[in-house]
Order: structure tokens, then sequence, then C-alpha cells
């Protein structure tokens, strides 16, 4: 084909569907305007799934919640959680017609994991308190398992899909970074400012900056990729950059706390350190912290320093559980959530069902003034404590475990015999999720697009490298 007619081949549809879409706006047909890019995306679907669903990767720090917008009162993003329907969708097709993914990918342990997690999550969603609201939640949680996790482990058999999912996330996140920034700016950088000028890409700073926690050390570590050309390396470099400043101007300490956390993760991996010795350090340091949690408590009242513009001071307020409202509210979700686990230890009070119950045990005493008895009024603020009021004992358990079995994969991939460019991604990948990790005894967003698709993605990345060594050492030995 020459250049010409490669060129007619795209102006000519084009204008056929400016047309088409002038027509369609007016006569007021707003939705039969978006038909042709539907159709579109499903053919794209069908021929080059990979394209699909890193077309989904790319959207995702650009959706916009239709709640945050009052419009409604719906809760979906737009337009990432349609497209990620999509994918399930596709998913259950190629299952029915014998061409679903990698079986390998459905016999991995972390996959079997997966099934257990989904299955306690749908009996507790019948026990429940609020069962269509249980049911909305894993529905959700399917179609983010489905196309973070299953649909892009058997995409990320190509090493190239790996590296594009990684850019096309912190390209699109720098984007939304650039755009707070600027917004926040106007505002001189205020903290209070800071709390809000994601929206609507963001509904606060603290789900801002967990997303941006998880991605710096990816950033970090692409940089370590061998053969880039030095313009990408520039943009790569500029990009870390981006993400450093929007982390640090989101006044999010959760997400500075996560960083520490993954910096000397970071450097335990450099040094070699066995996983199984980990755990043992972590066992010794936990045990240490419940025998001496009164004397700790004590020292942690003794600071007063709130909340601040300043830095250094903002640093300081993090262990203030004396005076600041934030830390002290999260105090009190977290009295709530271990009261809703005592009153239903095994079974909970169903999955997403935490906003919708717990106020009746809000002890006045642990109330702050930004308490609320709305369901508008948030979650348990953790990762462990909202599925132990959810979804009972062994929902925090399955959380526990799964931070068990990611960490100890990961270390074993870190390790592996990979290629050299995997290598760096895998490591990324390892402290990314140990930033979200970390940042789960704080907080809590695997509910939401923005947190799901880069955490399950995080995991399918070690999963696919896991079975690149097996399908490496199995063709060594034949």
């Amino acid at each position: 084909m020459t250049t010409q007619d490669s060129t007619r081949w795209l102006v000519w549809p084009g204008l056929a569907y400016a047309a088409y879409l002038g027509a369609a706006i007016y006569i007021e047909a707003f939705v039969a305007g978006l038909l042709p890019i539907v159709l579109l995306l499903l053919r794209t679907s069908l021929v080059k799934l990979d394209h699909y669903l890193l077309f989904i990767v790319f959207c995702v720090p650009f959706s916009v919640n239709l709640e945050q917008l009052e419009v409604g009162g719906i809760g979906i993003s737009l337009p990432s959680e349609p497209l990620m329907v999509g994918a399930l969708l596709i998913f259950i097709f190629r299952a029915l017609t014998g061409q679903a993914v990698d079986s390998r990918i459905y016999r991995h342990p972390i996959s079997v994991f997966i099934y257990i997690y989904l299955t306690w999550m749908i009996f507790t969603s019948i026990t429940g308190e609020v069962p269509l609201v249980s049911f909305k939640f894993v529905l959700a949680k399917i179609w983010f398992l489905v196309t973070g996790y299953f649909l892009m482990t058997h995409i990320f058999s190509s090493q190239d899909n790996v590296t594009r999912f990684m850019w096309l996330f912190i390209l699109s996140l720098m984007g939304v970074v650039v755009y707070t920034v600027a917004h926040h700016a106007q505002y001189g950088f205020d903290m209070k400012a800071g709390h809000w000028v994601m929206s609507p890409f963001f509904k606060d700073h603290t789900s801002y900056g967990a997303i941006l926690a998880m991605f710096i050390p990816v950033s970090i570590a692409l940089l370590f990729v061998r053969g880039m050309s030095p313009l990408l390396r520039f943009v790569l470099f500029t990009a870390t950059g981006i993400l450093i400043v929007g982390v640090v101007l989101s006044y999010t300490r959760a997400a500075w706390v996560s960083l520490a956390g993954a910096a000397c993760l970071g450097l335990l991996l450099v040094a070699r350190f066995k996983f199984r010795t980990l755990v043992i350090t972590a066992g010794v340091v936990g045990a240490f912290v419940w025998t001496a949690q009164d004397d700790l408590l004590l020292a942690l009242e003794k600071n007063r320093q709130e909340s601040s513009d300043n830095l250094s001071e903002h640093v300081s307020s993090i262990s203030n559980v004396s005076s600041d409202a934030s830390n002290l509210e999260r105090l009190n979700r977290w009295s709530c959530a271990i009261a809703l686990f005592n009153e239903r230890p095994l079974v909970g009070w169903g999955p997403g069902s935490y906003q919708f119950v717990y106020a009746p045990f809000q002890r006045s005493a642990d109330r702050t003034i930004i308490s609320t008895n709305n369901a508008d009024g948030g979650n348990a603020h953790s990762e462990y404590l909202g599925p132990l009021a959810e979804q009972g004992l062994p929902g925090m358990l399955l959380m526990i475990v799964l931070v068990f079995m990611v960490f100890n994969l990961g270390f074993k991939m870190v390790y592996a015999p990979l290629p050299p460019n995997m290598k760096p991604i895998v490591v990324g990948a390892v402290l990314g999720l140990a930033t979200y990790f970390i940042h789960g005894v704080l907080n809590n967003y695997l509910d939401t697009d923005k947190a799901a698709i880069p955490f399950w993605g995080f995991i399918s990345v070690l999963v696919a490298a896991d079975l690149w060594v097996k399908s490496t050492k199995k063709t060594a030995a034949n």
C-alpha cells in the first residue's frame, strides 16, 4: 500500500465519522454518536485482546466516578469500568468457545487463592446485612480480577506487554499529576486545597497519594531497563520526578510512610535478604510492639503536632493520636470495625456494607469533628480491619494470606533467573505492592478501579514471571 493509499484509508473513515457524529449531535442522539467507537473497541477486543486491555490501563487514571459528579448516585467509573465489563464478557465468551486463557494460570497458587477469596466473599454476601450492596461489590471485584489478573497475566506472556502496562499507566498518571499540580498552584499549594484538587480524577488526596506511591518504585525500576533510547529514558526520568512532586504535594502521610517502607524493603532485596528471615524479623517486631503497646501509646500521646502546610511538621503529625482529627477519626473507624467483628465474628456484615452499618457502633468518646453517621462517611480505613468487619475473621485472614503469598512469590522471582530486562520490572512490582500493603494498614481502595488494576496487575506480573521460569526449567529438562 502506498503512502497516499494509507492516508486515504485514514482520512475517509475519519471524515465519515465526523459527518456521522455531527448528525448525531444535531438530532441530540448522543449515545448513537458513540456507537462506531463502541464497535471499534468490540472488534479490537476480539482481534487484539492485548490492545484492548492496555487501552483500559491507560484509561484508568483518567476515569471519572459518576458518583463524584453527582450523576444519579451511580458509583461507576467512566470509561474504565464499562470497558472492564466488556473484558468480563470477552473472558466468558472465550471460555465458552474454548479459547479463554493459558490453562496454567488457572492452576497457579495465586489463582487458587482467588477462587477461595471470591467464594468466601459470595457466601458472606448471602449472609450479609445488605445483600444487594454486597453482590454489587462482589460483581465489581470480579471484573477487576478478570481484567487485572486473569486476562492481564495471559497477555503478560509477552514481556513487551508488561513494559507497555507500566509505561501506559505511568504516562496517564503523569497527566493527572500535571493537572493536579497546576490546579493546586492556583491555591498557593495550600494543604487544605491539596485534599481535593485532584478531583474529578481521584476522590481525595489519600487515594491519589496511594497510587502515586505504587508507581514511584516502578518508574525508578524501569530506569534500569537496558536498551532504552536516550529520549525514552529522559521521558521516564521526567515522569519519575513528576510523580515524586505529586506525592509530596498530595500531603498524604500514609503514602510517605509506605514509600519509606518500600525503600527499606528495596535495601533488603539488594542485600539478598531471604523471605523467611523477613517473616521471622516481622514476627519479632510484631511481638515487641504487642507487649510494649501501652508504653508506645503513652509516647505517641505526647505528640501534639497537628497537620500543617509545613512538610516537616506534617511528617511529625503522623504519630499524633491525641489531637489530630484525621488520625483520631481513623482510630474511631478501626474501633467500629472491631466492634462490628465482635458482633458477627465468623461471617461479618457483608462485603461493602461497613459504611452502611458502622454508625451505631461509634462510641461518643471516639467521635471526632469529622465523624459522620451518613452512608457517605467512607469505610474502615484498613485493608485488614475492613474485611474483618465485613467478612469476619476468615476475611481478614485471607487478606493476610494474600500478603504472605505475594511476598513469598515476589522474593522468589527477584532472585530467579529472569531475563535482564524483566528483573527490574519484577523488583518494581514487588516494591509497588509493598507500598500498597503498608498503606493498606491505614486506608483501603481495592474497591476502586484506580487501585485494583495496578494492584492485581502487579501480582499478575509476578505470576507471569513465575510461569516463564517454570516453562524455562521444563524446556531445559527436556
